[in-house]
């Protein structure tokens, strides 16, 4: 089972960019899905989630600027970020709750960085 997650880069202030997360291997289904990110010096913060349902939930810095969607059909979820800000500078990590005929349990991809310029 692998998290794959692409998008990040440098954009401007201002400008947008879109993360997407890929979920590959022997999986069931797919529960929870969400982004998450770690600037440097600070501790991972959850960025928005993502239920099976579709409901969504964002962090109070990043709502009416990121919208989360997913795609049940490619097992795909995606990250939506406008009006970025210096301060959405990190590494961008994605997280599934997954069920595998192994088990149930939690999946990081390895990250992505986007870097803001002001």
């Amino acid at each position: 089972v692998q998290l794959q997650a692409s998008g990040g880069g440098l954009v401007q202030a201002g400008g947008s960019l879109r993360l997407s997360c890929t979920v590959s291997g022997s999986i069931i289904s797919i529960d929870d899905m969400g982004w998450y990110r770690q600037a440097p010096g600070k501790q991972r913060e959850l960025v928005a989630v993502i239920t099976s349902a579709t409901s969504t939930n964002y962090a109070d810095s990043v709502k009416g600027r990121f919208t989360v969607s997913r795609e049940n059909s490619t097992n795909t979820m995606y990250l939506q970020m406008s009006s970025l800000k210096a301060e959405d500078t990190a590494v961008y990590y994605c997280n599934a709750h997954l069920y595998t005929r192994w088990g149930t349990g939690d999946y990081w991809g390895l990250g992505t960085l986007v870097t803001v310029s002001s």
